[in-house]
């Protein structure tokens, strides 16, 4: 079968720029204290660190939204986050192509003395979101296609497109993170005019 037979694939390389977006969660304490909640309760209830990317003391599952709902509130302000920034900055009304967004993977990180993150992506996530709960000003910087590094700071999300490169030098002091991927989906709109009618079986 064709599907079988290896691509002959050429590459051009395209020198660009992708941006970095944040803002600051410091005016919702509680949607914080949540999410750092979610993560001891993870690990007293997953001790076993993730294997990835992530050579930190702990990672939570891959899937951590969906096994506490202490995440959630968090996950809202990442897809509310990223829809503006959708709007404002990539000239793409995601609802007015009747297109939503969705939490795809979540985990929390503990990164102690010398943890560090070995250089990767997170292709094919439309966004990748990272919201910094703990960060001792010692603590390592985020370090984007090796050239941007972005220091910690407590109560910051920031907001990038999934297929940046990025990476975490060898970390001093505490560093409490929390990441997730969100991916476009069509939406699914029910009738809202009078005397619209949904389809039938």
């Amino acid at each position: 079968m064709l599907s079988n037979i290896p691509l002959n694939l050429n590459e051009l390389q395209v020198p660009t720029h992708l941006p970095i977006f944040w803002r600051s969660l410091a005016d919702q304490p509680e949607v914080l204290q949540l999410a750092r909640e979610a993560i001891d309760d993870l690990r007293l209830a997953h001790p076993e660190s993730t294997p990835s990317n992530v050579q930190a003391v702990y990672m939570s599952p891959w899937k951590s939204h969906m096994l506490t709902d202490k995440f959630q509130p968090l996950a809202a302000e990442a897809i509310r986050t990223a829809k503006q920034v959708a709007k404002d900055h990539l000239f793409t009304d995601l609802e007015g192509l009747n297109l939503d967004l969705f939490v795809a993977d979540c985990w929390g990180a503990i990164y102690e003395e010398a943890d560090h993150t070995i250089a990767h992506n997170h292709f094919p996530s439309d966004f990748s979101i990272v919201v910094y709960l703990e960060a001792e000003p010692c603590c390592a910087p985020i370090v984007f296609d090796g050239q941007i590094s972005v220091q910690p700071v407590p109560g910051v999300m920031l907001l990038f497109p999934g297929l940046l490169n990025h990476s975490v030098p060898q970390n001093t002091g505490r560093r409490v993170m929390v990441a997730m991927n969100l991916y476009k989906i069509p939406a699914i709109k029910t009738p809202s005019v009078v005397g619209e009618q949904a389809p039938q079986d």
